[in-house]
């Protein structure tokens, strides 16, 4: 009885794709496979933007949980856009012939896809990843603050009797006020966070080998050399995305130059950082600290980042706020209708041939060599 309700279930499934299709093929709306999961659709869509979503296209799937891939694989050859967290559809690319837009909602461009194929058939890859910005820039200066007055630790003193008042209190505490601020990478990330530090006067220097200095200058930061930013800055936001040139960035050597008085504030990606030696050098009480991103999540519970000093930890949370997730399907439903439009989408973030291949997270799949 199970395996043929099981097979009525799937024959009707597939008789409810094929007459979607048949009325997509006679709509003026474009056809969209939204296929969200591992996120759901209340997570990035509020409830008047789903009520939105079909007034603009023609909706495929639209549920939380996943397409079951065979569905999936035949929708993708009549859409015109797909909306899903990473391309896990393979070689079906290939028989999209309509397909013009990867419309990415987990934050980062997806993996194994053939980004050559796309650029050469004019597929937009597209990602939320700015939708991140705000919120993340947010923590990022909340868990700066945090480190470097000693929030954290004086409440746990607190909790345990031991508090210390006034100065004694603040035994090594310093103020954001004028410091000298170093950013590695000035993308999204620290483009949000730079306008929240301006009320509290710092000089920001900023290393992003993948801008030039003209530019930086003209967004009132100053380009420095790796080096002389971890030598110099009081406070350090590590920010930059993860790509196959930047992995274990700052090594030992570089995590050495920071000041004793100093704050590295990690929030992009522990990609960037020897984490064993940061570590170490947080358990030796070089410099203070604020984590939001691990090499391995979740973190063993047995790491030793859990007991060092000085060190303010966060699970992953700075990019997850309800509300704030919302902008994914803002941006999603903004660019769908600037699609439906025949314009080009200008909220969510292009992938460009020249950088597709270095990032770290897309791991690029060339047709030619499969």
């Amino acid at each position: 009885m199970g395996f043929w309700q099981s097979a009525l279930e799937v024959s009707n499934r597939k008789r409810s794709i094929q007459f979607s299709i048949m009325e997509w093929n006679m709509s003026e709306k474009p056809a969209v496979l939204v296929d969200p999961f591992f996120r759901s659709m209340d997570e990035i869509f509020s409830e008047s933007d789903q009520c939105r979503l079909p007034d603009i296209v023609d909706i495929i799937w639209g549920r939380s949980e996943s397409m079951p891939l065979e569905d999936a694989e035949e929708a993708l050859k009549v859409v015109d856009a797909v909306v899903c967290s990473s391309w896990r559809y393979g070689d079906v690319l290939y028989e999209a012939a309509n397909l013009r837009n990867i419309m990415t909602v987990s934050g980062a461009f997806p993996l194994d896809l053939d980004y050559d194929y796309c650029f050469a058939n004019g597929i937009r890859v597209l990602s939320a990843a700015p939708a991140f910005g705000r919120q993340v820039a947010e923590m990022a200066l909340g868990m700066a603050i945090a480190c470097v007055r000693g929030i954290v630790a004086g409440h746990l003193a607190m909790q345990k009797g031991e508090e210390k008042y006034l100065h004694a209190g603040n035994a090594g505490a310093f103020n954001l006020y004028g410091k000298q601020v170093g950013m590695i990478g000035y993308g999204g990330l620290a483009r949000s966070l730079h306008p929240l530090l301006k009320p509290f006067g710092c000089e920001v220097g900023v290393y992003d080998p993948w801008l030039g200095e003209r530019y930086l200058r003209g967004q009132c930061v100053t380009p420095l050399a790796l080096d002389e930013l971890m030598a110099t800055s009081q406070i350090i936001f590590v920010l930059a995305v993860p790509s196959g040139e930047n992995r274990m960035l700052l090594d030992r050597a570089l995590l050495e130059l920071v000041r004793p008085d100093a704050a590295l504030i990690l929030v992009s990606r522990a990609h960037l950082v020897d984490f064993d030696a940061l570590t170490e050098m947080l358990h030796a009480g070089r410099f203070r600290a604020a984590i939001d991103v691990f090499p391995q999540e979740p973190l063993d519970p047995a790491h030793p980042i859990r007991s060092a000093p000085n060190v303010v930890l966060s699970a992953h949370r700075a990019g997850s706020v309800r509300e704030a997730l919302w902008e994914i399907g803002e941006m999603v439903l903004d660019d769908l209708e600037a699609i439906a439009k025949g314009v080009p989408p200008q909220r969510m973030q292009r992938a460009e041939p020249e950088l597709a291949p270095r990032y770290a997270t897309t791991r690029v799949k060339g047709h030619r060599s499969s």
